[in-house]
């Protein structure tokens, strides 16, 4: 199996313990294979009236002790092998999410949140049982089972043949099932997936349902989503419902021939009653390692099937990664320049979002981008920080092809504020620093008032401790605005893009803003997209933007002189701004 070589180097890493863990596995075997013959001794001494008091608290203490040294050994093989598991789970998991962060974002577009968690949890703690108990049942299988079929054969041949009559019927049947087994759990784990994401997406827009009064409704689609996993988990149900009942039956049809051979045997003194106990005693040691074949195929199978999945992710390359010959890049000296650039989302898309922009910005420069909804705005900057990748033409940072730049260099070049900010579920110091234990509180401080923000932590009960909960519910959209733009302004990035940082504040918030925004931009590269003008208007220079081309182009007055859609718009705003002011 391919998708072996994602354990495989936890395996080579791991396996001091492996081997320690194996051998005290095989170790506790050997022990449970001398209580019978114990037992053996003990009852024909009993059956022939040679023994006492004294030799049979021998006996007994023979047993205590190896039931001591059982315990001893298990402690020690559960510790290394379910421990190597555990370990195994958590470099899975890390390597996941490791990986999960290098993928680009036209990934996520397609990629269900409910679908990568399913991975991240289902998935690995099937490939955790799978490689713990998995290895477990499958050493027991072997060593314990081929070592009592020996002692076994050693008390009677004959009696041994006929009690593993069922086994070629295990064999079989295991095999029969094992496919049925991997391709069910495939389903239940595609379904698993599905019940996520849906869960997820109703517990985080309960308010809109609660507003909406959506509840029965959303209350079916999960009821619906439910249904469904439960009709697949039941045809898995319905195979491994199957496969145990029908080992057990092989195992009690060994016994049956036991009784009825050994029986015989022991009637005509061809074995001793003591052979017969102890030959029971191995036959019900057998059962585990016949039922562990099951329970191996079982998990093995669960294990496969995860395994299969997590592989397919971690195979995924990222549409954007590092090109050959990537060069290392410290800090900007010239400027950014778009040279004739299109872009679209998707291939097959007939309209592109973006078509031959053409515009360059010099160091320290301000560039404002405004213009309709939909007309491409949110799309030019995430190009900047190769969130996406240009479909035609360049984007290049002092002259260089911003492809030709090691990622890592260039993102740290850049501070990029989306449209939709996010905070995590922590406090805001957390959210603004990004847990960063280098940043001082003379920096946060400074950071919030840039933001317009002090004010409002300060009415906090709990200041900059305060817990914003999922999404930063408790707070309002402004404030969340604004502990994102907190968050940017922190770092010293320089180049400073800005999506459109005051669309969710009031006018007196918004130039209190924009006055911080000028006070930076003398130090830095500046890129302000906004629908509100007042926002670029002392830009060095500002495009307007329609249908993805640039249809104006210049400063703020030479915009107001084309007397166009920047002009038309500008004096709206202007009139509405003094409407509410009044």
């Amino acid at each position: 199996m391919k998708a072996f070589g994602l354990i495989k180097p936890y395996f080579i890493k791991n396996r001091t313990q492996i081997i320690f863990g194996i051998i005290s596995l095989i170790a506790v075997d050997f022990l449970q294979l001398f209580i019978p013959r114990i037992v053996k001794r003990a009852v024909d001494d009993l059956t022939a009236l040679q023994i006492d008091a004294k030799k049979l608290f021998v006996y007994a203490l023979y047993i205590v002790c190896a039931a001591a040294l059982i315990s001893v050994f298990r402690y020690i093989w559960r510790h290394c092998l379910i421990g190597t598991s555990r370990r195994i789970e958590e470099g899975l998991r890390n390597n996941l999410f490791s990986h999960i962060q290098t993928l680009s974002a036209s990934y996520f577009g397609r990629m269900k949140t409910g679908d990568i968690m399913a991975h991240a949890t289902n998935d690995i703690k099937n490939i955790q049982m799978a490689v713990g108990m998995g290895m477990v049942a499958m050493t027991d299988a072997i060593v314990l089972g081929i070592a009592t079929i020996g002692f076994m054969l050693y008390i009677d041949v004959e009696l041994t043949l006929f009690a593993l009559i069922p086994a070629p019927f295990i064999v079989v049947s295991t095999k029969l099932f094992s496919k049925k087994m991997h391709l069910r759990y495939l389903d239940v784990q595609g379904v698993f997936a599905d019940l996520t994401e849906v869960t997820r997406e109703r517990y985080a827009g309960i308010r809109i349902i609660k507003a909406f009064n959506r509840e029965k409704e959303e209350s079916a689609a999960i009821e619906e989503i439910s249904k469904k996993y439960i009709g697949k988990n039941l045809k898995l149900v319905k195979v491994i419902g199957a496969f145990f009942p029908l080992m057990l039956f092989f195992t009690n049809l060994s016994l049956g021939f036991v009784i009825l051979f050994g029986g015989r045997q022991t009637i005509l003194k061809v074995i001793s009653p003591g052979d017969l106990i102890a030959f029971i005693s191995y036959l019900g040691l057998l059962t585990w390692p016949m039922m562990a074949m099951g329970w191996v195929t079982n998990l093995v199978q669960r294990g496969r099937a995860s395994l299969d999945r997590i592989n397919k992710i971690l195979l995924t390359m990222p549409e954007i990664d590092d090109m050959p010959g990537a060069k290392s890049f410290a800090s900007i000296k010239l400027g950014i320049a778009f040279n004739n650039v299109s872009f679209s989302y998707t291939p097959d898309d007939i309209t592109p979002v973006l078509s031959k922009i053409n515009f360059s910005l010099d160091l320290n420069q301000t560039l404002g981008i405004v213009g309709p909804p939909g007309s491409g705005k949110s799309t030019i900057v995430s190009l900047i920080p190769r969130l996406f990748d240009v479909n035609k033409g360049s984007i290049t940072i002092d002259k260089i092809d911003s492809r030709q730049i090691k990622i890592n260099d260039l993102k740290s070049l850049i501070t990029f504020m989306p449209q939709e900010p996010f905070l995590f579920a922590g406090s805001i110091k957390d959210n603004i620093s990004f847990n960063d234990d280098s940043i001082d509180e003379e920096e946060l401080i400074k950071a919030v008032k840039m933001a317009s923000l002090y004010n409002t932590i300060k009415s906090f009960p709990h200041g900059f401790d305060t817990i914003v909960g999922e999404k930063g519910v408790i707070l309002s959209g402004g404030q969340k605005q604004r502990v994102a733009l907190a968050r940017t302004l922190i770092r010293q990035a320089p180049i400073l893009i800005l999506d459109d940082p005051i669309s969710q504040v009031d006018a007196r918030t918004g130039a209190a803003i924009i006055d911080t925004i000028r006070s930076v931009a003398g130090g830095r590269t500046v890129i302000i997209v906004s629908h509100r003008l007042s926002a670029v208007k002392d830009a060095d220079r500002i495009i307007v933007m329609e249908k993805g081309r640039i249809a104006e182009s210049g400063t703020h007055n030479e915009l107001i002189a084309l007397d166009r859609y920047y002009a038309r718009t500008f004096r709206l705003q202007e009139i509405e701004e003094e409407n509410n002011a009044t």
